[in-house]
């Protein structure tokens, strides 16, 4: 049977797509298949480990300006290149390093950006000493439900490029001492790590990914 035309332009709206493999997603993976694969197993699944947190918020850094999606396609290039992202490796990164990861044209060469990933390892090391991991001090972000929206359409979403949360998250992270790390980025982070559930309503992923945060042991 044909997609009716009047619930697929209902769906439109509303931010969901129904893809070829006949899942009805979130809108913004469009018909990448690496996007997608982002979107139905990572994006929003809640996460506490320290090397993933640490690379997403390095991440996050690296797409100011860019797109998310030119980032995951440079991913494994990053991975190699920031010894996956291992915060005491990065940590120990020297002079040398910076040079080295500036004539990498697997990864976005910006000085400023390489650095800021170097200086934030070293940071992470010092809140991890704080707080006693890193994934204790982001899940101490996580905003209560009174402050998430009733329902989460596409324009309840395009609220939320910060929230009081990122905010407070991002002041945090910059009192401390880490760079590209704007609320808006810290936004993004928490979403993609499962802080706050962001698929829509009528996303296929929705409820599953709200059930892996209600049965997540929150550090």
């Amino acid at each position: 049977m044909g997609q009716n035309p009047a619930m697929a332009e209902q769906r439109e709206h509303e931010g969901l797509v129904r893809g070829a493999d006949g899942m009805v997603r979130c809108w913004w993976p469009g018909d990448d298949a690496a996007y997608q694969r982002y979107h139905d197993r990572e994006w929003g699944r809640p996460v506490a480990d320290e090397t993933r947190l640490f690379e997403k918020i390095c991440l996050e850094g690296f797409q100011a300006g860019l797109s998310w999606l030119t980032i995951l396609r440079k991913r494994d290039a990053f991975r190699a290149a920031f010894a996956g992202f291992d915060v005491d490796l990065v940590a120990d990164f020297d002079t040398a390093d910076v040079e080295r990861l500036l004539g990498d044209a697997g990864i976005v060469r910006h000085r400023g950006k390489i650095e800021a990933a170097i200086n934030n390892a070293v940071r992470a090391k010092d809140l991890r000493e704080e707080f006693g991991s890193l994934a204790r001090f982001v899940w101490s972000y996580e905003p209560a439900p009174p402050d998430r929206p009733d329902r989460l359409t596409r324009a309840a979403l395009m609220e939320l490029s910060q929230t009081s949360a990122s905010q407070a998250l991002s002041q945090a992270l910059k009192k401390r001492g880490w760079r590209f790390v704007g609320p808006t980025s810290m936004y993004a982070f928490i979403q993609s790590m499962g802080v706050v559930n962001d698929h829509l309503e009528g996303c296929a992923f929705r409820d599953g990914v709200e059930q892996q945060r209600s049965d997540f042991d929150r550090p």
